[in-house]
């Protein structure tokens, strides 16, 4: 089994920020997104790409997977961003406003056209009402191999933005197009990142949405500030309890007598075969986040 990259924690970095570009070197956040588009502002876009370059050309990013979120298709910084990207190396593009699978399409195209050996890995905004209406059509056009579609991020700002709907009262009117983005995602096999919690002050509100977006089946959460790092990686690591009730279930299938069975008698619960695929899942989880926890630089 491959082990699963851990992306319990997605912090956004300005690329215009030198500083907290080199803070972020030292996080203990499993990714990092340097974002060329929304934090930064239009006359700024040239420098930030320098920072960029420079950033990667100093030194590696080794501790975490590096991310470049670059701007849309249709804008005139896109081919430019795509350029700085490539270039530096980043483990994977996230790349906003995506309506459908063509634009993936096209991206991949793009990207091909410059890149020198493997192309870097795709992540795809899902932030417009078209993105959530053509949902299926995106990750069906990610399965494609020059897509090398990776990653879905939840743009929660954007949508509501769009939309009109309103995003409080814990997301209540927007959680059915959540729960549906999750669902594709999981039928296809792609991981996605729940959006932002923008107040990074009120920690008892990031508490309860992280611990919501664990529950809804998010893979890991998008954040804007490093406070936020440290609560998400524990939201979404197993819990002791968890691994242990995992390890009991994997023990008690891997005994001789229950080598052929489909169900079995754990301490009094019936266990099936579908929990072990969970608890092995678990437990491949759990070990891939703690070989995050050993990587240089951490």
């Amino acid at each position: 089994m491959t082990k699963p990259a851990p992306r319990r924690s997605v912090l956004y970095v300005p690329a215009t920020n030198t500083r907290a570009i080199e803070k972020a070197r030292h996080l203990p956040c499993d990714a990092i997104v340097f974002d060329l588009e929304d934090a930064v502002a239009p006359a700024m876009k040239a420098q930030a790409r320098d920072n960029l370059a420079s950033a990667f050309a100093a030194q590696p990013f080794t501790a975490h997977e590096t991310v470049i979120r670059v701007n849309a298709l249709a804008t005139t910084e896109f081919d430019a961003d795509l350029r700085v990207t490539a270039s530096c190396g980043a483990d994977a593009i996230l790349l906003p406003k995506v309506d459908t699978g063509a634009d993936l399409e096209r991206f991949a195209a793009a990207i091909g056209a410059i890149a020198n050996g493997p192309a870097p890995r795709l992540w795809a905004m899902v932030e417009t009402a078209a993105s959530i209406h053509h949902i299926d059509g995106i990750l069906q056009a990610g399965q494609r191999r020059q897509v090398r579609l990776d990653c879905l991020v939840v743009g929660t700002n954007d949508l509501a933005r769009e939309t009109g709907v309103y995003p409080g009262d814990n997301r209540g009117y927007l959680l059915p197009w959540l729960m549906s983005v999750v669902l594709a995602a999981k039928r296809y096999g792609t991981d996605v990142l729940d959006g932002v919690w923008n107040d990074f002050g009120n920690r008892a509100g990031f508490d309860h949405e992280v611990l919501q977006s664990v529950r809804m089946g998010f893979d890991g959460k998008t954040l804007i500030h490093p406070s936020q790092v440290d609560p998400a990686n524990a939201a979404f690591t197993p819990s002791d309890a968890a691994t242990a009730e995992a390890q009991a279930i994997v023990a008690a299938f891997a005994r001789p007598e229950h080598a052929a069975a489909g169900v079995i008698n754990l301490e009094g619960r019936m266990v099936e075969r579908l929990h072990l695929e969970q608890a092995t899942r678990l437990l491949a989880r759990l070990d891939a986040i703690r070989a995050r926890g050993e990587r240089p630089g951490r």
